[in-house]
C-alpha cells in the first residue's frame, strides 16, 4: 500500500503531543516487491517497486503515519504525465468492542505529485474507512470523498475488503483476501479481486511473502498503452523489513 521514516525530532515531538502520545510507539518499514499491486491492479506495469513508511501509535489508540511507493501507472497512461511516486498520509483510531473484536476508523489521502497536462482529472484521492476484526477475520470498507484515482464524477465510490490472516506455524501466516471495487458513474470499470498468499516473519524484523492475485476486470478497460493487462493474474514476491 520510498521509506520516509526520517522525521526530525522536534516535528515528531509535536506530532506525539498532538495525539496525546506520551508513550507512543514509532515504527518504520521498507520493502522491495516484484510488482506493486493495489486492489488487484498493478501500479507499476508488472515491474518491481520500492516502498516504505512510518507509523506512530499512541497508547490511547490514536495513530498516524505515511507510506510511499514508486509507481508508473500515471506516466504509462500519458507521456505528458511525470508522476512516478505515490505518497499516502493517514490517521485514525483503533479500539475494541471486546477481547476478541477490534475496530479501526480513519482517513487516508493518496497523493501523486508530478506535472500533468491541462484538463487532467487529478488522481489524488481522499477516503475514509471503517474496519472490524474478529480473531483472524477482518472486514473493511473505504469510501471516497473525492473522485477516485482520476475517474470522472466518481466521488462516493466504495471498496469492500474481506481478509483472513491465519498464523498456522511459528512465524508463518496464511493471507487470504477478497475485495469489491465500486466506482460511481463508471460502472464498467468495477471489479472483484482476490489474493492467496503466505508470509514468513523472522525475529530480526525481516519478512518475506509470496502471493497470487487475480481480478475479473475487463481486459480491454485495464490494458495500458504499453499493451500490459494490469488486472491480469500474477504472482508477487516481497521482501520487507520493520524497524
Amino acid at each position: 500500500m520510498s521509506s520516509r521514516s526520517a522525521l526530525r525530532a522536534p516535528s515528531l515531538a509535536l506530532a506525539l503531543a498532538a495525539c496525546g502520545a506520551a508513550d507512543a510507539a514509532v515504527t518504520s518499514n521498507v520493502a522491495l516487491t516484484s510488482d506493486y499491486v493495489f486492489r488487484g491492479v498493478s501500479q507499476t506495469d508488472r515491474e518491481p517497486a520500492i516502498q516504505g513508511g512510518f507509523d506512530v501509535t499512541a497508547d490511547s489508540g490514536v495513530y498516524f503515519g505515511t507510506w510511499g511507493s514508486s509507481i508508473s501507472w500515471l506516466s504509462d497512461a500519458s507521456p505528458d504525465i511525470s508522476s512516478n511516486v505515490e505518497i499516502d498520509g493517514y490517521a485514525g483510531y483503533r479500539g475494541s468492542f471486546s477481547d476478541s473484536v477490534a475496530y479501526d476508523i480513519g482517513a487516508i489521502y493518496y497523493w501523486y505529485p508530478g506535472s500533468y497536462p491541462g484538463g487532467f482529472n487529478s488522481a489524488d484521492t481522499a477516503e475514509v474507512y471503517f474496519g472490524i476484526t474478529a480473531g483472524i477475520v477482518g472486514l473493511k470498507y473505504s469510501y471516497a470523498l473525492t473522485d477516485l484515482f482520476g475517474y470522472a464524477d466518481s466521488d462516493g465510490s466504495g471498496y469492500l475488503d474481506a481478509s483472513v490472516n491465519w498464523g498456522f506455524a511459528d512465524g508463518w501466516t496464511l493471507n487470504l483476501h477478497g475485495g469489491k471495487q465500486w466506482i460511481e458513474n463508471n460502472e464498467d470499470f468495477e471489479y472483484v479481486d482476490w489474493k492467496v498468499g503466505v508470509t514468513k516473519a523472522f525475529e530480526n524484523g525481516f519478512s518475506i511473502s509470496a502471493a497470487y492475485v487475480d481480478t475479473d476486470t475487463e481486459e480491454a478497460l485495464y490494458t495500458n498503452p504499453q499493451g500490459e493487462y494490469i488486472g491480469d493474474s500474477t504472482a508477487i514476491l516481497t521482501l520487507a523489513r520493520t524497524f
